[in-house]
């Protein structure tokens, strides 16, 4: 088992898992997490693109996936969304997000912060790209450690 895995218990990925597959029920958007020890990168958000293209989330078929990146030992996080979803949602949603991710994160707090992240995520993505009968699951909802 990767040691990045151990940061969250078995509870804790189940209950992000959930929360990512409660929030693409209502959407044809994809959501993933990704969480490793340390940022390779000097800012988050450059590594963040680089995992973003590693985990093919450019590859939905509406451009429409949402990254949330945790390097919890350099205490960075990042979050990114494919410009699909970029070009509808504004920058308020992004920092708004980014703000409610920080309040959590500083009281060590990951794992309902990340949740309560998603589910916002979540819900403009359904105002944007809601849910149809043909929609399939294109990634994995499962959390990637690396």
């Amino acid at each position: 088992m990767a040691e990045e895995s151990l940061f969250f218990g078995e509870e804790e990925q189940q209950q992000i898992v959930a929360a990512i597959r409660e929030a693409e029920k209502q959407t044809s958007g994809e959501i993933k997490v990704h969480v490793e020890r340390n940022c390779n990168t000097p800012d988050a958000m450059e590594r963040a693109k680089e995992v973003f293209g590693f985990l093919n989330l450019h590859q939905t078929a509406q451009k429409n996936g949402v990254l949330f990146y945790l390097a919890y030992e350099d205490r960075k996080f990042a979050v990114l969304g494919d410009s699909g979803i970029h070009e509808k949602v504004s920058d308020i949603f992004w920092n708004s997000t980014k703000d409610l991710l920080r309040s959590y994160f500083s009281q060590n707090q990951f794992t309902q912060g990340l949740c309560l992240g998603i589910k916002e995520a979540g819900e403009q993505l359904k105002k944007h790209f809601p849910y149809r009968s043909d929609d399939i699951n294109e990634l994995p909802d499962d959390i990637s450690f690396g």
